[in-house]
């Protein structure tokens, strides 16, 4: 490697550091890096020079002489965060301090039997980018989070988005001239949660994600656990249901025909429909995000019904994670995704159902908490895929 390309291989992984860490000093850079001081110290000061790092000051006194904490300059860059799921999208742009510099888009975007919906997807990204106002030198990359079986080295969804001869990444890259990295919609939330959520620091959590289905990130030796095939954390066709329902992927039994959120919008219709009394106002002709939006909101305010409903979900699930700690015995299992909104009923079901279905002393080790970073997860995720790819980004 060039000596011109090691030097930018080094501040890129100062510039990781620093966002993924927020404020660090030259020993502590150094130390992660495992580089030395000297370098470190020089690498830094051309990022300021650059305009990309700036002095916060010196950090507490511990007793001797207070080293300078840096951090990277807020609008020195700017990623561009794209979180999917079947139904619809969200983008938004955030700075160096993972902080939105504009408003959360969402629009509705089906993914299921669209074929155009790739060429939907760029068109609206393109559009955003514009309607920013930032300098397109400036966005260092894309990162978008999407549910299916996701190869993000190859950048195919083999579930959804069929990008004909080229990747989704390619396809979307050539629009945009700008970097573009995919992922597993779970993965990524597993990695706002590794990164900035209750995993920060853990070697070992599963990360349950509740939307239109229920997906899985695993974070083992403090990484995040994909497989030999990259597929590993399929948690929603775990066959433990006795419904018969088929499911999505063409089987019969899996743990989502139970508990999805569009399982819980479909029992909700039908409960209403059946003469249910209830307070949840929706029309039955609603779409599920709609259902979901009243039902939601009527489990926080008590409503008999919503709470049933999110309550039945959680014990399936809870029926799921008995699997999962007697296979990974991980140190949390964290509720995350748009599920999370009623996390602490899905909470008390859960373990309901832990009590019932798990080994004790298995069970008792790990610990079953909700997410902190909420609906957002998706979007940290896909934000600092980008970053956990900036070698990529800056070498290119």
């Amino acid at each position: 490697m060039r000596l011109k390309d090691k030097n930018k291989e080094l501040k890129n992984r100062v510039l990781k550091q620093l966002y993924f860490r927020q404020s660090m000093s030259h020993a502590d850079l150094s130390a992660l890096i495992n580089k030395s001081l000297p370098i470190v110290s020089r690498a830094v000061s051309e990022l300021i020079e650059e305009g990309l790092v700036v002095e916060q000051g010196y950090a507490p006194s511990s007793g001797g002489r207070r080293p300078l904490i840096y951090s990277l300059r807020p609008d020195g860059m700017f990623v561009l965060s794209v979180a999917m799921d079947q139904l619809s999208t969200q983008m938004v742009m955030v700075d160096m301090l993972n902080r939105p510099v504009t408003d959360t888009e969402t629009f509705d975007l089906e993914l299921p039997r669209n074929s155009p919906a790739l060429s939907t997807l760029t068109d609206r990204i393109k559009a955003f980018i514009k309607k920013s106002g930032i300098q397109k030198e400036k966005i260092i990359g894309v990162g978008i989070g999407m549910p299916g079986f996701v190869d993000p080295q190859k950048g195919i969804n083999y579930t959804f988005l069929d990008a004909g001869e080229s990747s989704i990444p390619g396809y979307i890259s050539n629009a945009l001239d700008l970097p573009v990295y995919i992922d597993n919609d779970s993965s990524l939330v597993a990695l706002a949660e590794l990164k900035f959520g209750a995993a920060k620091s853990l070697e070992n959590a599963m990360v349950v994600n509740m939307g239109w289905g229920i997906g899985l990130g695993m974070i083992v030796n403090g990484e995040l656990f994909r497989g030999h095939s990259g597929f590993a954390g399929e948690f929603s066709h775990i066959p433990i249901s006795e419904n018969g329902a088929l499911c999505g992927c063409g089987k019969r039994g899996c743990l989502e025909t139970e508990c999805s959120l569009l399982v819980v919008a479909r029992k909700a219709r039908e409960e209403i429909t059946g003469g249910r009394v209830s307070n949840l106002q929706f029309s039955v002709n609603d779409p599920p995000e709609k259902i979901i939006e009243v039902v939601t909101e009527g489990a926080r305010k008590g409503d008999q019904l919503a709470v049933e409903l999110f309550s039945d979900a959680g014990y399936v699930i809870g029926k799921g994670l008995a699997i999962l700690i007697h296979i990974m015995n991980p140190e949390v299992i964290i509720l995350s995704g748009k599920g999370a909104a009623v996390g602490r009923i899905l909470l008390a079901s859960a373990q309901q159902a832990l009590h019932k279905y798990a080994i004790p002393r298995l069970a008792g080790a790990t610990s079953l908490e909700v997410s902190e970073l909420g609906p957002n997860a998706g979007l940290i995720g896909a934000a600092a895929l980008v970053i956990d790819n900036f070698d990529k980004i800056r070498l290119s």
